[in-house]
């Protein structure tokens, strides 16, 4: 058996112990990045349905505008006075 109480057996003991803290910070800085590209990614998709909820509204607001019997009166006729003098 090897003996390892001496300054060789030391030495060993504080490698071993700097690369399990070497691993543990990496494994901590890899979990930090994952959080940052996570709320990036999430506030990237944040943008993109708002944008998206907001391009529908415009469409649905368009659309009930176009579509509007307000508009097929005879004052706004192509040609027609704008409003009926009283």
């Amino acid at each position: 058996m090897m003996k390892t109480d001496g300054k060789n057996g030391k030495w060993g003991w504080w490698l071993l112990l700097a690369g399990a803290g070497l691993q543990f910070y990496f494994v901590q800085e890899l979990v930090a990045a994952l959080a940052f590209f996570a709320i990036g990614f999430a506030g990237l998709a944040l943008v993109i349905v708002t944008l998206y909820i907001l391009k529908k509204g415009w469409e649905a607001a368009v659309g009930r505008f176009t579509n509007s019997e307000d508009l097929s009166g005879p004052g706004l006729q192509a040609g027609g006075p704008a409003r009926q003098m009283p």
